[in-house]
């Protein structure tokens, strides 16, 4: 079956919230929208010091408010991205609060389209462990695993305005120069297409993790 049109993230998220706990003592509580979420995801987070609430994919701001989070996660999942206009919605929500967030692959595209980025299905997805993807800020190059066929519109470096302050095309894939990630310049959000959650490996693009912790950080302090 086509994946255009296909709203997917619903039939493949949890139908109840579950907690998975830090290694150690928890220095902070993130609040992890399931679009198809990764097992490895959450413990890349507890890893960190993070107490990881997974939220179901019809999670409101309420929701997160009540759980005091320090930040969101948006994580992976299958579909096509503009049929998630409840994700993007939340999205929006959690900008317009200044929450901190991540998002990783589906939740990349959220994000993009929260910024007002569009999506479009590709000719040839992305299918590997062995995909190098370009951090335009630093120029350093990160073997990447990926596993999509949609990606958001924009070009290498390209800086726009969102209703929450100027953001950026941050990553481009090396081969064929589709969009990899996005960030906000004004505020403390970010988001890349590949996985660096990928068990086994490469794990190239790991430190994503710690930049997230940083941003969690930077806003405690």
């Amino acid at each position: 079956p086509s994946m255009l049109g296909a709203d997917l993230a619903g039939e493949v998220t949890t139908t109840s919230g579950y907690v998975v706990e830090p290694d150690g003592e928890a220095r902070f509580t993130v609040a992890a929208i399931d679009l198809g979420i990764k097992t490895n995801t959450p413990r890349m987070f507890a890893e960190r010091g993070m107490r990881v609430h997974v939220l179901p994919s019809t999670a409101t701001l309420h929701d997160i408010l009540d759980l005091k989070a320090d930040g969101v996660f948006l994580s992976n999942g299958p579909g096509d991205p503009a049929t998630a206009d409840g994700a993007v919605h939340l999205t929006k929500e959690v900008l317009g609060q200044g929450l901190p967030l991540f998002g990783i692959c589906f939740g990349n595209q959220i994000l993009g389209r929260a910024l007002g980025l569009g999506t479009y299905k590709m000719k040839f997805g992305h299918r590997g462990i062995n995909i190098p993807v370009i951090e335009h800020e630093t120029g350093r190059i990160a073997i990447t695993a990926q596993n999509h066929g949609f990606a958001l519109e924009g070009e290498a470096g390209q800086e726009f305005d969102t209703p929450f302050g100027r953001a950026v095309i941050s990553h481009t894939c090396a081969n064929d120069g589709a969009v990899e990630g996005v960030r906000l310049l004004d505020g403390s959000a970010f988001s890349v297409q590949y996985h660096p959650e990928a068990a086994a490996g490469p794990h190239d693009a790991s430190y994503l993790f710690d930049r997230f912790t940083s941003m969690l950080e930077g806003e405690k302090n």
